[in-house]
């Protein structure tokens, strides 16, 4: 039992492995086909003329995810950990709506949960290369979490008063019909979306409406600029990154306290 344990590990959990590899990329094709038979079941001409052969496949899907999650469970020591995990919930929560839609009418829409399945591509093709890059750009968005919170705050301010004041402006018979629509008008209209289901129609409107419009180029790029600052300022203290006393590594972040090539102590200055 053991040495079965063994074997189906390295297929399911080995991605250095040949049979890891070929397990994993089965596995990929299988979740995007899976993505693809949910998105033609909502396609009526397609389910009417092809609806028990996409309904035997959704079958067959969801066996294969059943099979292999249960083998996950079994293969683990620790199986709790990987069922309480995001990519354990989100296995089981891939096969659940078929099931439950026997008994439950309506839940089938729930298998496009399966789209997060794609995420493995990043175990499948080793992105922990990237690794660094992602770090840098969590550090970034943390960085400039108070300055975004700030914008955002006076973003939710600028649409309630105009949303208000349109209100009072256009009135009822131009389409603004409530405070909470006229501030869904402002909000559309800010980021230049534009969807035209409500316009002005006065001209005090129109010119407020306008105004808006100006503004909104200059609001959008307002996040970006606050990202991209914070993405220099990562940058610069990676290049500022300590270097190993003792084998001469430079690639240390800036709070390095041991050398992740030799493992010697480095005094972080």
């Amino acid at each position: 039992m053991r040495k079965l344990k063994t074997i189906l590990y390295k297929v399911i959990f080995g991605t250095d492995t040949i049979t890891g590899k070929i397990f994993d990329i089965f596995l990929l094709i299988t979740i995007i086909f899976s993505v693809i038979v949910f998105m033609l079941e909502s396609i009526e001409s397609v389910n009417l003329k092809y609806g028990n052969l996409l309904h035997i496949s959704e079958w067959i899907i969801t066996i294969i995810f059943t099979l292999e999650y249960i083998l996950r469970i079994f293969i683990l020591r620790k199986p709790l950990k990987y069922v309480t995990s995001f990519f354990g919930i989100i296995d089981l929560l891939s096969v659940l709506p078929t099931y439950i839609s026997i008994l439950i009418s309506g839940t089938h829409f729930l298998v496009i949960v399966r789209a997060f399945r794609l995420l493995r591509i990043f175990r499948i093709l080793n992105l922990s290369l990237y690794e660094d890059a992602g770090k840098s750009i969590l550090l970034a968005l943390k960085a400039s979490k108070s300055k975004i919170s700030v914008f955002l705050y006076t973003i939710i301010v600028i649409v309630v008063v105009i949303g208000t004041l349109m209100f009072y402006v256009e009135g009822h018979e131009n389409g603004f019909t409530s405070i909470p629509r006229s501030i869904y008008w402002a909000i559309v209209t800010l980021t230049t979306v534009g969807y035209g289901d409500i316009s002005p129609q006065t001209e005090i409107g129109q010119l407020i409406a306008s105004l808006i419009m100006i503004l909104g180029y200059a609001i959008i790029a307002v996040p970006t600029g606050i990202v991209s600052a914070e993405m220099v300022n990562v940058n610069k203290k990676d290049k500022e990154s300590i270097t190993c006393s003792n084998c001469g590594d430079t690639k240390h972040e800036v709070n390095a306290v041991f050398c992740k090539t030799c493992g010697f102590k480095t005094i972080n200055n």
